[in-house]
């Protein structure tokens, strides 16, 4: 395919595309999946979220990348790098999301791996982290797998909920 970007054991990541939405919507309209994010999205939260990783590509180079089972071709996830806002500044991050079906396989961990090899290798990042509510703790032994510490917290507010996030991160080298 030719937008793959990164290809690992049993994943490879490429870009998202309009072909994808029924696989998001798997993800992000699953409310167990989405509970740090207060709940499941509506279609049309669905369809802002696959264009903004679209307008990502564009800008960035990179942006969430759907994260497809070698196996069966099967899109099972998100996995890439973002630039969020934290603070007064804003980051790089690698966010993951992944169909519940396919939590607790290493999935997730080995996505995250890749992307931190890319934010370093490619990129040339000298910091990468990833941003997890306080109370996602999957999510944050994800980051602690992938090398990294946490750093700090700060509280953001997201679908009229105040919700602390603590930024996990590791440095190049």
């Amino acid at each position: 395919m030719s937008n793959k970007i990164l290809e690992t054991e049993r994943l490879y990541l490429r870009e998202i595309t309009p072909a994808d939405f029924g696989a998001l919507c798997s993800i992000l309209q699953d409310g167990q999946a989405m509970a740090a994010y207060e709940g499941a999205f509506t279609d049309a939260e669905v369809r802002e979220w696959l264009e903004k990783q679209m307008a990502r590509y564009q800008k960035w180079g990179f942006g969430l990348w759907a994260a497809v089972l070698k196996e069966t071709d099967a899109m099972i996830g998100q996995c890439g790098l973002t630039m969020q806002p934290w603070k007064e500044r804003e980051v790089l991050e690698i966010g993951y999301l992944f169909q519940r079906a396919y939590w607790h396989k290493g999935y997730a961990t080995e996505a995250a791996a890749a992307c931190k090899a890319y934010a370093f290798d490619v990129l040339k990042a000298e910091e990468v982290c990833s941003i997890i509510r306080d109370t996602n703790t999957a999510s944050q032994k994800v980051a602690l797998r992938n090398g990294m510490h946490k750093a700090d917290r700060w509280v953001k507010h997201y679908r009229g909920v105040d919700m602390p996030h603590d930024r996990f991160v590791v440095v190049s080298g």
